[in-house]
């Protein structure tokens, strides 16, 4: 949609592979979106976080938005770990963003093998808090994938 920050990609010598970047409809700063269009209205890349945010909406989750867009926007890293993409950002994205940073916070740290959170104890101890969780936000039931 817009052009790709390079300080703010992991590789960004790909960037040139894109055909979109010798594209002038989407390799300006501006691109396609209209200047404070809002994070929203972004077409962000469709990955686990997407999927995940869009299945908690179709089963009718009552998580609070922040909550939605800690799931949704989590990778963005660009965004909201690098700083891009702020001449796109409505005023109240600014707030939205300091919940993510604030989830990110515990996200990378909770996957490795060593987790005190994987195998038994989560069964046993954590899994009937989750549950509750589950239930509190509509989610305890048979859900749509």
């Amino acid at each position: 949609g817009c052009q790709i920050p390079n300080e703010a990609v992991v590789f960004p010598e790909f960037n040139k592979c894109n055909p979109d970047m010798s594209d002038e409809r989407y390799n300006s700063k501006f691109g396609v979106y209209e200047p404070n269009c809002g994070i929203d209205n972004l077409m962000w890349a469709w990955g686990h976080d997407e999927y995940m945010y869009r299945m908690l909406v179709a089963n009718g989750t009552t998580l609070p938005r922040e909550g939605l867009d800690m799931i949704r926007f989590h990778s963005a890293y660009p965004w909201h770990d690098k700083g891009a993409y702020r001449h796109l950002m409505k005023e109240e994205d600014y707030e939205r963003e300091k919940w993510v940073q604030l989830f990110n916070r515990f996200d990378l740290y909770t996957k490795d093998g060593e987790n005190e959170l994987r195998g038994d104890k989560m069964v046993k101890e954590l899994w009937p808090y989750y549950r509750g969780l589950l239930d509190k936000y509509g989610l305890g039931g048979k859900l749509k994938w």
